[in-house]
């Protein structure tokens, strides 16, 4: 499989290439797992350099606007969607996947039953302080969920807001009981244990998605490595890593 991975990306890249190319990645953190992988095995089969570069949706989008470089970006397809609209992405957008919530406990510690809406409810409950994704898509979902369930006034005092760097990692050091955040930034924290998704009936998707550079000088080296993020070799290290692919 790798062998043939390697041989449909080089088929991406330009035969005329006479030296590497460098490309700047920058990627909003819910598929950081999967993206950082994807780009370590493009680097090895096509012999360009990715320079990765992580952020929230949202701030990655202002970075955009505000005018920093780069020649691919991946976010969720709303964002990419609107930097189209602006002209600073060029269309339309390629879909690689998306993931539902997912529940992590520090490593070791006992896993709540969150298998239904009520026992689910019960865990946050019973949490001393529950981290999330302050300003993510996922936080942001997460939040909407307790007033939902009838609990939001009651978790007030647990809820732990963080900065997306150290959502997942605040629970390995354990300074909160669990974490709520898509599932795909659970993947390769070491120091916590996945408890599972959280239920359907509470479920929402959250997809990830790939653009071009509007003003990218590397066009062909970013386009083969949005083939190679989008292509059906890729399901697999998605899939190893919390995504669903499209």
């Amino acid at each position: 499989m790798k062998v043939l991975f390697a041989l449909i990306v080089m088929s991406f890249v330009s035969a005329a290439a006479s030296q590497a190319a460098e490309i700047s990645v920058l990627s909003g953190n819910g598929a950081r797992a999967a993206v950082r992988e994807l780009c370590a095995q493009f680097e090895k089969a096509t012999g360009n350099k990715v320079d990765l570069r992580f952020g929230v949706n949202v701030d990655v989008k202002k970075k955009i606007e505000a005018g920093e470089r780069f020649d691919v970006v991946v976010g969720n397809p709303p964002i990419v969607d609107a930097l189209i609209k602006d002209g600073l992405v060029v269309g339309p957008r390629a879909d690689i996947g998306r993931s539902g919530l997912g529940v992590a406990v520090r490593a070791g510690a006992p896993k709540p039953d969150i298998a239904t809406t009520e026992s689910f409810k019960r865990a946050l409950l019973a949490a001393k302080a529950v981290a999330y994704p302050g300003k993510g898509a996922s936080g942001i979902y997460f939040v909407s969920l307790l007033d939902r369930m009838g609990i939001k006034s009651e978790m007030q005092g647990k809820l732990k807001p963080m900065e997306a760097e150290d959502t997942v990692e605040v629970v390995a050091r354990g300074e909160a009981d669990m974490v709520v955040v898509v599932a795909t930034r659970i993947s390769d924290v070491p120091g916590v244990d996945r408890v599972g998704p959280i239920p359907d009936e509470l479920q929402t998707k959250i997809g990830f998605a790939a653009g071009l550079s509007a003003a990218t000088k590397e066009t062909e080296p970013a386009k083969a490595l949005i083939r190679y993020l989008t292509a059906p070799a890729a399901a697999a290290t998605l899939r190893a890593k919390g995504v669903d692919p499209i």
